[in-house]
């Protein structure tokens, strides 16, 4: 197993890859183990972080906060709540 990025690229045999079931495979930020784990982390912890809430997520509101993103004008990441957003749709 190799965690984090290799120093120069990885040298694999392609007779090591067919003798064998092996999986060769990466992600940037870990699968969903690794964010659950974060998470109950960040849980016991009390991390939390600042968004900015898109309670009524209409098309002017989206393309706003859009318009927003590009300009560099958000502080905290926005969040849209679904829940409410669909309820009233």
């Amino acid at each position: 197993m190799l965690f984090s990025a290799p120093g120069k690229p990885l040298q694999i045999s392609a007779f090591t890859l067919i003798m064998k079931p092996i999986v060769v495979c990466g992600s940037g930020v870990g699968g969903l183990k690794e964010t659950q784990e974060m998470l109950d982390f960040c849980g016991q912890k009390q991390i939390t972080c600042d968004v900015e809430l898109i309670s009524q997520a209409t098309p002017e509101i989206l393309a706003e906060a859009y318009e927003r993103t590009l300009k560099s004008d958000v502080k905290y990441r926005f969040v849209i709540d679904c829940q409410k957003t669909f309820a009233t749709a």
